[in-house]
């Protein structure tokens, strides 16, 4: 069975992160979408209401499961069975971060492989970071984010 984990706060998830997930679904049995803690993001949402959030975008795709996690990202591969990370990429900057985490974690557990997909042109520019600095100023971020974000704000 192809088990991935894709990772992340998704403090709020956007149509960026669905689209890669709804791109990679065909891929994989079963794709983890594992909430973890980052220590270095002042946290918007809840672990539980990013958790339900989540849960009600991907209550359809049967190998899509949502779940909680902290501590290293390749613990909660080596608990999930995952042998893939799913990971979006926008830019050159994302790719060379996502190159050195993947190198890392690599070494940590070899078996562990990164898939990178590339962000379509029209979700370059979407972020989590920029979506909440919208929100905290009182922006529309309706065209950012999928309709089950703005119910549960």
């Amino acid at each position: 069975m192809k088990i991935a984990v894709f990772p992340g706060s998704f403090d709020p998830i956007t149509v960026a992160h669905v689209n890669i997930l709804e791109r990679a679904a065909p891929l994989f049995d079963k794709i983890i979408i594992g909430i973890g803690t980052n220590s270095t993001k002042q946290g918007f949402l809840t672990s539980d209401q990013k958790k339900s959030i989540a849960d009600s975008i991907f209550r359809d795709m049967d190998n899509i499961e949502v779940e909680l996690y902290q501590g290293l990202t390749v613990d909660f591969c080596k608990a999930a069975g995952a042998k893939f990370i799913i990971r979006g990429v926008r830019s050159t900057i994302d790719f060379e971060y996502e190159k050195a985490i993947a190198q890392m974690n690599q070494n940590m557990m070899p078996e562990l492989e990164t898939i990178l997909l590339f962000s379509r042109p029209d979700y370059a520019a979407i972020s989590s970071t920029i979506v909440r600095e919208i929100l905290k100023n009182g922006g529309d971020v309706s065209l950012f984010v999928p309709p089950q974000v703005i119910e549960h704000l």
